[in-house]
């Protein structure tokens, strides 16, 4: 099995709403509408862009799983998807994770078990008030 990792920190904001039932989304951008429904954090500390070469090659392995733990005070959730061999990672602010199989340059999982709605909300509460998000994604593949 091979395993790359990547880590990156982000921040809520007061606009953070997650009702968005199909994705969920982190950005660099700073700035956040009422209309993001599916962004929990923002400020990010890397994009699709950002990740390295092994890791965005890795996710692009046939049989590729993407762990993604999100950390924000004492909540953790871990979130599974799939990576593809048509993701792309070229967006140079959005990561974006999916229930579905579409993919475009901000996707970084497909088929993923958490959306933006069905987080913890007590979680989301937090990152509505501004605080933390420690994010750890793990690619692995045979």
């Amino acid at each position: 099995m091979v395993r790359e990792e990547e880590y990156l920190i982000a921040h809520g904001h007061q606009n953070i709403t997650a009702t968005h039932h199909t994705t969920f989304e982190i950005t660099k951008e700073e700035e956040l509408s009422l209309a993001g429904s599916c962004i929990i954090a923002v400020g990010s500390s890397k994009g699709a862009l950002d990740l390295s070469r092994s890791f965005r090659d890795a996710l692009q392995q046939p049989g590729c799983r993407l762990y993604t733990t999100l950390t924000c005070g004492p909540h953790e959730v871990c979130i599974k998807s799939q990576g593809d061999p048509d993701l792309t990672l070229e967006h140079p602010a959005d990561l974006v994770w999916r229930r579905s199989s579409f993919t475009c340059d901000r996707t970084i999982g497909i088929y993923t078990d958490f959306t933006a709605q069905n987080l913890p909300r007590d979680m989301i509460h937090m990152l509505a008030g501004g605080a933390e998000l420690n994010v750890l994604l793990v690619a692995e593949y045979p």
